[in-house]
């Protein structure tokens, strides 16, 4: 009873904000007057085209190129690499990663001053739209790359848990032994199990991708833009009925997002596409069917992955100290550190950040401990569609209801309600992080722990939560790095007062202050893989002595 009651507390924490957000999002858009100008503005119709043209087309490249990826590199040697590179990869933040593509494929860009002297011959930056073009194609290049590790994360979350790893890697070794080749074992046997469990964070993806504003000012169209950020223009304006009018867009949005949403899932339910996955195939010589995969096309998709994330990191990086730089020399030819004087000088803006990020990552993990560990798994699944609306609400809709909130709580401007609304953007990221290894940690080491004697909180202390620390600390930083990133909450709720290393990444991205701009977006990137490598050393297995012929314990040299 006692259980029930604190999961009771527990839910009611989050879930009484998280209605209290979504029921005033839907009394700002519930004006008929601003439905009626959304309608007749002549760029609604294009920004939603936009819109919806660059977050589809980025979600489908981001899924097939995870899918890919994972056939390859599943049961062969370059599985190890995947999963160590794939940190690294999920700190690097959304609009650091715009910013850092700017860098690279801008007509005055690394790509064309590599290419110029010996294939174009531009003395100068030629007038091509190879970022913010108007055909949303850089914005989509940029979602689905930076898409892409978070969805790997997510299928790593199930396939590594030992149950299920031990279970594939059986059926792909009878499927294989009956002649069916590496990729036919792996689309016939394990994506149709793999594929259910994507289905929420692939939802995830489709909503960021459908309302990102960061991103999209940082190397999206302008003309026409995409409706999410027509609608944060919107939602920005001093004028009650604009302002109305954004709030009618936001919600246009999450409509669409519904649509869109409702028939994936009719798709995916039809009879001819569970045909496709679940098809026999002729058996093949599996012999030569595996042997090309695993030699090159695995690595080499991996590699090409992590270069290009290397080659943006090391483009901010060198953006951030260059001083006299003429096109098309490929290196600078002098370096300044003017815009890192000027960003120690702004030792409150990183401090925020860094205050605003531990603090909810540690409270969304406490939660998450407490909810996993006191809820009924029955309420655990009927809670899991609430505790994931800020994964799926469009970004614009949910801070209109998060500025509601603080309004009507009186945390409008304050650092608490600014906390408040990075714990609950945060939280879905360490939930679903948390949940996996949880499910798969072995029961019988609770019964163990009673037949010697010990209470629930010794289990929990000295054996549970040390098998899991490595998961634990991987959730705090995958928290951290949520709150890092967060962008629309720290301006709405903060009111302009809090700054962060990314609200002044992205503002200064919009204008010509580059060097600052790339010094804002390496730290906006450094400070999580900071927490991401103290949580791969904090979570490592320990080393246990090993023993002697005497039968006693002997040091490790």
């Amino acid at each position: 009873m006692m259980r029930r009651g604190a999961a009771a507390l527990l839910l009611a924490a989050v879930a009484v904000p998280l209605a209290w957000s979504v029921g005033g999002a839907l009394m700002a858009g519930w004006n008929a007057a601003a439905w009626q100008a959304l309608a007749t503005d002549p760029q609604t119709l294009q920004a939603l085209a936009m819109g919806l043209w660059t977050g589809l087309a980025s979600t489908a490249l981001a899924v097939a190129a995870s899918a890919w990826l994972l056939s390859h590199s599943f049961t062969q040697p370059v599985w190890r690499r995947l999963v160590c590179w794939l940190s690294p990869l999920l700190a690097v933040p959304h609009a650091a990663f715009a910013i850092g593509l700017v860098a690279l494929l801008s007509p005055s860009g690394w790509v064309l001053r590599a290419l110029s002297p010996w294939a174009t011959g531009f003395d100068a930056p030629p007038p091509w739209p190879t970022t913010q073009d108007p055909w949303g194609l850089g914005l989509i290049a940029a979602l689905a790359l930076k898409e892409i590790p978070f969805l790997l994360w997510v299928a790593l979350a199930h396939l590594q848990r030992p149950d299920v790893a031990r279970r594939l890697h059986q059926e792909l070794r009878l499927a294989h032994s009956m002649g069916y080749g590496a990729q036919a074992a792996w689309w016939r046997v394990a994506w149709p199990q793999l594929w259910p469990r994507l289905g929420a964070p692939m939802l995830a993806v489709l909503a960021y991708s459908l309302t990102v504003v960061d991103m999209a000012l940082v190397i999206g169209p302008t003309t026409p833009p995409t409706l999410a950020v027509l609608t944060w223009q919107w939602l920005q304006d001093a004028d009650p009925a604009t302002n109305a009018q954004g709030a009618a867009a936001a919600w246009a949005l999450a409509t669409v997002l519904g649509l869109c949403t409702a028939l994936a899932w009719k798709l995916s339910q039809a009879p001819w596409w569970r045909h496709r996955w679940t098809r026999g195939v002729a058996p093949q010589n599996h012999s030569a069917q595996g042997r090309l995969p695993s030699a090159w096309q695995g690595p080499t998709g991996l590699h090409v992955l992590a270069g290009l994330y290397t080659a943006v990191l090391l483009a901010l990086l060198v953006g951030s100290v260059w001083g006299h730089w003429p096109f098309p020399v490929l290196w600078p030819q002098s370096l300044s550190w003017a815009a890192w004087h000027s960003v120690l000088a702004s030792s409150h803006t990183l401090w925020t950040t860094v205050w605003l990020a531990l603090a909810s990552s540690f409270a969304a993990l406490v939660w998450t401990l407490a909810w996993l560990e006191w809820a009924p798994l029955r309420w655990q699944a009927r809670a899991r569609q609430l505790l994931y609306l800020p994964l799926v609400l469009p970004g614009v809709l949910w801070v209109v209801g998060l500025h509601r909130l603080s309004l009507a709580w009186g945390l409008d401007t304050q650092g608490a309600g600014l906390w408040l609304a990075h714990t609950l953007a945060s939280l879905p990221y360490v939930l679903l992080a948390l949940s996996g290894p949880y499910a798969g940690f072995d029961g019988r080491l609770r019964q163990i722990a009673a037949t010697l004697g010990h209470g629930h909180w010794v289990f929990l202390l000295r054996i549970k939560w040390p098998l899991l620390r490595a998961a634990l600390a991987s959730s705090f930083a995958i928290g951290f790095a949520v709150s890092v990133a967060q962008y629309l909450p720290t301006l709405y709720v903060g009111a302009g007062r809090f700054a962060t290393v990314t609200t002044e990444a992205v503002n200064l991205a919009a204008g010509g202050q580059r060097s600052l701009t790339a010094a804002y977006a390496w730290l906006q990137w450094l400070l999580p893989v900071l927490v991401f490598a103290l949580a791969a050393r904090l979570g490592r297995p320990r080393q246990w002595h090993g023993v002697s012929h005497r039968g006693h314990n002997r040091p490790l040299p």
